[in-house]
């Protein structure tokens, strides 16, 4: 039995959320000679990720699935750390007037 580390990118097609998911492949020799995949993640065996891929954004489950090490050719589909939103309250340049004045 062989293990393997892989790392798969996926896009969401609802929002076009960009994420990578690790899994650990065991590779594991059948009797009749044929070897047999068995994916797990945390432990725990998942199927293998061309199904069931669910957003983990807006939870839409039409991903889609690219190859091991994608991102690292592409970095300008890693999304970038949220803004934090700038707290200065917006002045006008422009005075106010009078409300009661009509012109």
């Amino acid at each position: 039995m062989r293990q393997e580390h892989r790392s798969l990118p996926f896009e969401c097609r609802g929002c076009l959320h960009v994420w990578e998911e690790d899994y650990l492949v065991r590779l594991v020799d059948a009797r009749d000679g044929t070897e047999t995949e068995i994916w797990l993640r945390g432990g725990v065996p998942v199927p293998p990720p061309s199904s069931n891929v669910v957003c983990p954004r807006c939870g839409c489950q039409q991903a889609a699935m690219f190859p091991s090490g994608y991102l690292a050719r592409h970095p300008e589909l890693i999304p970038a750390e949220p803004r934090v939103p700038d707290e200065t309250p917006l002045l006008s340049p422009v005075p106010a007037r009078n409300h009661w004045l009509l012109t």
